[in-house]
């Protein structure tokens, strides 16, 4: 009785005998004469260890076993015949991607695909680990992704509303010009936040002037984007109350006097937004996504609009097509004529109308 296991030991034992870590008969056997005969084998033996020695949910190790058998009931039917451990070893990375192929003809998401690829990387780090069948085409299958969901723009009046109405609730009249200065800014230039906040005084656009405003975006790219003279005025109406004016002097700047924290503007408009009843996604990015997509609904070209977003790829700005497909089936207004100066102010009901006016780089509107 002193030498008997129980039934638990005898289990480890078993794990262990099959995943190589101890000798079993012939300790020069390879690992498919070890106990692994089979990529239904190494399965079995990979889920065992799963559930012993890494102590995985039950869940867990029934959704890896279900995922792993579909993955092996693929490459039978690919490869014409249940495929052994040097089948599993050859796999190329095209055999891997009919794989993920099928299971998109399937009706498998993105993240569910993307599961069962990370089952099957497991089940080779397994093999690797303990039985050296290694295999780097796994590795180098990039995960699918899901895609990401399109911009969230706001409706024109209610972009309009925070564009022009922000300020009325400050406690200072300096407050306000900033708050509106800003706002302005972000949906008529299409800004980020940490660009806006990025300027300082000698960046800011001249009231009646043309030129555009240099922008040091994402990578620390530098791009000129064209400034509306609702905000040139706007700007200038803050530059009035600005405490600091030298050129170094960041543009939007807090209580003491330091560069505007983004969180701030954050809750700025969180507060305004909720005294407004206006939707929880109006957010300070929100209006670079209206900026956007209400230029869109315009008729203005994705190039252009790409190049006043700053977007390196244009697929990043190609988003902004499923935003509103109603709205660019309709001719919203007649274009502006480009082919003079940008136009005036007081030629614009709103800030909206002067966004959808907007000149464009290289004069590319259709």
């Amino acid at each position: 009785m002193g030498s008997a296991h129980s039934p638990s030991s005898a289990r480890r034992s078993a794990r262990r005998l099959i995943a190589g870590d101890e000798p079993a008969g012939d300790q020069g056997a390879s690992p498919a004469q070890g106990g692994l005969a089979s990529a239904e084998a190494a399965r079995r033996a990979w889920l065992d260890w799963l559930a012993g020695e890494r102590r995985a949910a039950a869940l867990t190790v029934a959704a890896y076993a279900a995922d792993l058998a579909g993955f092996l009931g693929f490459l039978t039917r690919h490869l014409g015949a249940e495929p052994d451990l040097a089948a599993l070893a050859a796999l190329r990375q095209a055999d891997i991607r009919a794989w993920l192929a099928a299971r998109h003809a399937d009706g498998l998401a993105p993240a569910s695909r993307a599961r069962e690829l990370a089952a099957v990387r497991g089940f080779y780090r397994f093999l690797a680990r303990r039985h050296g069948v290694d295999n780097p085409a796994v590795r180098l299958i990039a995960s699918p992704r899901s895609p990401r969901p399109a911009p969230r723009a706001l409706s024109e009046p209610d972009a309009a509303a925070i564009a022009e109405e922000i300020g009325a609730d400050a406690d200072t009249p300096a407050r306000a010009a900033r708050d509106i200065a800003l706002f302005t800014l972000l949906y008529g230039c299409g800004l980020r936040i940490a660009e806006a906040l990025a300027l300082d005084v000698r960046d800011a656009p001249p009231a009646g002037g043309t030129e555009p405003v240099r922008v040091r975006g994402k990578g620390d790219k530098e791009r000129l984007v064209p400034v509306l003279p609702a905000a040139r005025v706007a700007v200038a109406a803050w530059l009035r109350h600005h405490p600091d004016r030298r050129p170094q002097a960041p543009l939007f700047v807090g209580a003491r006097g330091g560069r505007l924290n983004p969180g701030v503007a954050q809750r700025c408009l969180r507060d305004f937004r909720r005294a407004q009843g206006l939707p929880e996604h109006a957010t300070p990015h929100a209006l670079r996504h209206s900026f956007a997509t209400h230029l869109l609904g315009a008729g203005a070209d994705l190039r252009a609009i790409q190049d006043l977003l700053g977007h390196a790829s244009l697929s990043t700005t190609q988003r902004y097509t499923a935003v509103d497909e109603a709205g660019l089936l309709r001719v919203w207004r007649a274009a502006h004529p480009r082919a003079g100066d940008a136009p005036g102010c007081a030629e614009r009901d709103s800030v909206v109308e002067a966004v959808q006016t907007t000149p464009l780089p290289g004069n590319r509107r259709p």
